[in-house]
């Protein structure tokens, strides 16, 4: 065979090391460390236990014909897909040698010497077949969480097992994807036998558990505090916590959870969750008398009835023989950045069990397209200059779907490792319908115009990580100083390599970087050190944790980014991000920032008073959403819109970054990529932003003034 493999089929235990219950088992620990050692080496180990996986133990004719002889009993080892060992697990030196290995220091296995690490490349029908009962699928916004988590549940019910999907992704696409209407309870999907799948709605659970956390108080604080409390209680991590928690009780229900071999959840809890829910502090109740002004960790205090739960939960999700974290990333820098965090903070509290899916790559472009061999390029680059930690991983890498993964033919493509098939007619089609959407879209040079208009104010680019914010930024303040204006170019981002090149070739346009690590350092310290005596260790812990959440980087600029905002008064100021709509509630909730966001009782300085309402000034402060053409990027943009909007904020208009559509690639699998866009761009313009901006994917480097001025060059398609 060209590829070396080990099957086991264990019979019932409580864990497969050998090292749990009353008594170790040296035989069992000995054969998990010699079966580690091989997979270091490249060879496949699958491994299933009686206990956890009886429908394999049924699907497999091979076992079911010698389980149902009983002339020799589990556990089974198929060495190359033939049974070597039989009623005993054999020693280190006995597998080698079914392997033809001649010993531990002899020839083993040759490692894979593959860009992505030498435990070498799973297929996806590999990945199936190691797959333990649970599996949490994690990664940025965008890189196809659900539909690998898709995939992969149609895949094991295919296998012959039980399989229920959870979604708890605010911005869900599941019903789509399955072709199958959900609910909040599991419904079979249509023509797929064993397969059920739910969707949990976070942002209505979030709402139902804000009652149940505010309305006790209604009617015994003044209004303010209600309102105060309610915000508080309207961010992210609440979304998160609530959304767990309906996911737990799932788990903890035994009449439901028990009918399933496999149970598939396609966005994981975070880090910062997990150590949230550790921590004692968390679930006291303090909703009341909490004096430090918490704004994420009060929450938990509501679930507290099922701290045992929890508890089972989390023990379930560092159990490496029961649980797999699936990291989804594509073979971008950010992408793989976000993974390798991700990565090591859970491996830090015990998930230890990760495997890598590397999805959209595009290695292989059609003839000598300038746009494809560009694309395939940077893939190739990124692949090599992945983190060091994500090539440490087992992997599986699913090459670029044009149109996504949609429907039950595409994601039994993804598991089959199917080709995507392209029409002849891609070119002649995506002109015929770009011609009548692209007449809607508002021109770069109309759109600059109107953004110029009154000569100063401030410009924000907002939308989530890699869509491109900061170049955006960068060429609008580049083109409002060739235009002659004075402009200040504020960023986040720590390279800031387009900001180093404009900076020299404008002299009116100057380059001023907010480092978020050094704001977060300075932020974190302030507050711990103005509650340190006055909070117990467990309280303080408990704040700790609370720094950590994905607000605090936000609030932590937020005095740079007040004093760089007031500026706007005299000159053009344009900044790479901007606060979301639920900092900004904050803020207002009581009129007391020293309490809700700085956690200090100092005065606070004119800037920041005039803050908000510069913000909101739609003559002051104009919010662009930067966006790709794509569902989850559009999807979650919007929602970012609407909690602006709930802060009184009205957007300006919108983005769409990196379109094929726009490229004048004639490379097939990137024409298909560009028609996919055209509904996302569609939707915008129907349903999202009253003006928008489109920009094509640019094969060069975007650094200097002539390559950014191609974002805003009317291409081939346009003309």
């Amino acid at each position: 065979m060209s590829e070396m493999n080990v099957t086991v089929f264990d019979p019932a235990l409580c864990c497969s090391t050998g090292v749990c219950g009353p008594s170790v088992d040296p035989a069992l620990a000995q054969f998990a460390a010699a079966l580690q050692a091989l997979k270091m080496e490249g060879v496949v180990v699958l491994r299933h236990n009686l206990a956890q996986e009886p429908a394999t133990f049924v699907a497999d004719e091979r076992v079911k014909a010698l389980m149902s002889a009983n002339e020799q009993a589990l556990p089974y080892i198929f060495v190359n897909g033939e049974l070597a060992f039989a009623s005993r697990y054999p020693t280190a030196q006995e597998l080698r040698t079914a392997l033809g290995q001649a010993g531990t220091a002899g020839a083993q296995a040759k490692p894979k010497t593959t860009c992505c690490g030498s435990q070498g490349l799973l297929l996806m029908r590999e990945l199936l077949h190691k797959a333990p009962r649970f599996l949490f699928f994690t990664g940025k916004g965008g890189v196809g969480k659900t539909s690998m988590s898709c995939a992969t549940a149609l895949g094991l019910a295919r296998l012959g097992r039980r399989v229920l999907l959870i979604s708890t992704d605010p911005a869900s696409n599941l019903d789509e994807v399955l072709e199958t209407p959900l609910s909040s309870r599991p419904t079979p999907v249509r023509g797929v036998d064993g397969l059920d799948a739910l969707n949990i709605n976070p942002i209505i659970a979030a709402q139902e558990y804000r009652e149940r956390m505010v309305g006790p108080y209604r009617g015994v604080l003044p209004d303010a505090a209600i309102a105060q409390m309610e915000e508080q209680l309207s961010g992210a991590c609440t979304v998160e916590i609530a959304g767990f928690n309906e996911f737990a009780k799932l788990l903890g229900d035994d009449g439901l959870a028990g009918n399933y071999d496999h149970i598939v959840l396609d966005t994981a809890p975070t880090g910062h969750t997990l150590r949230l829910l550790n921590l004692p502090a968390a679930w006291n109740d303090f909703m009341a008398d909490n004096q430090t002004g918490s704004s994420c960790l009060g929450p938990v205090s509501g679930l507290k009835e099922q701290k045992l739960l929890f508890e089972q939960v989390v023990d379930a999700l560092k159990n490496p023989e029961r649980t797999l974290l699936v990291l989804v990333s594509r073979a971008e820098e950010m992408p793989f950045n976000e993974a390798a965090r991700a990565s090591g903070e859970l491996l830090e509290l015990g998930l230890a069990n990760q495997h890598l899916i590397i999805n959209g790559l595009f290695l292989h472009p059609c003839g000598e397209d300038t746009v494809a061999q560009a694309l395939a390029h940077r893939s190739q680059q990124a692949l090599e200059q992945m983190p060091k930690s994500l090539t440490k991983l087992p992997s599986t890498r699913v090459p670029f779907k044009p149109a996504g993964i949609m429907g039950l033919a595409g994601l039994q493509a993804v598991y089959e490792s199917q080709p995507p098939a392209h029409s002849a007619e891609l070119g002649e089609e995506l002109q015929r319908r770009a011609a009548t959407i692209f007449p809607h879209v508002q021109p770069w040079e109309q759109f600059l115009h109107e953004l110029e208009l009154g000569g100063k104010g401030v410009i924000m680019t907002m939308g989530k990580g890699g869509v491109g914010k900061t170049t955006m930024a960068a060429m609008i303040a580049m083109e409002l100083a060739r235009r002659g204006h004075d402009v200040l170019l504020s960023t986040t981002d720590p390279a800031a390599h387009v900001a180093d090149v404009i900076d020299r070739q404008y002299p009116n346009l100057t380059v001023d970087r907010i480092d978020p690590r050094i704001e977060v350092e300075r932020y974190v310290k302030s507050v711990l050190e103005a509650n340190r005596g006055k909070l117990s260790a467990d309280d303080l812990a408990l704040l700790e944790e609370e720094l950590r959440s994905p607000c605090i980087e936000e609030i932590a600029i937020f005095n740079a980014f007040a004093r760089t905002v007031a500026r706007g008064r005299d000159q053009f100021i344009v900044l790479d991000t901007a606060p979301t709509g639920h900092t900004l509630l904050l803020l207002d909730a009581s009129e007391s920032y020293h309490r809700e966001v700085a956690k200090s009782s100092e005065e606070l300085p004119e800037e920041v008073q005039q803050l908000l309402p510069r913000i909101r000034d739609p003559r002051f402060t104009r919010m662009l959403m930067v966006s790709l053409a794509e569902a989850t990027p559009v999807h979650e943009a919007a929602m970012l819109q609407d909690d602006l909007r709930r802060a009184g904020i009205e957007p300006w208009g919108w983005i769409l970054n990196r379109s094929f559509a726009l490229s004048g690639t004639a490379d097939p699998a990137l024409l298909a990529k560009g028609l996919d866009e055209l509904k996302y761009i569609e939707e915008v313009l129907q349903q999202h932003g009253r003006r928008v901006a489109l920009s094509p994917w640019i094969a060069e480097d975007l650094r200097g003034g002539e390559n950014l001025r191609q974002l805003i060059q009317p291409s081939r398609r346009e003309a």
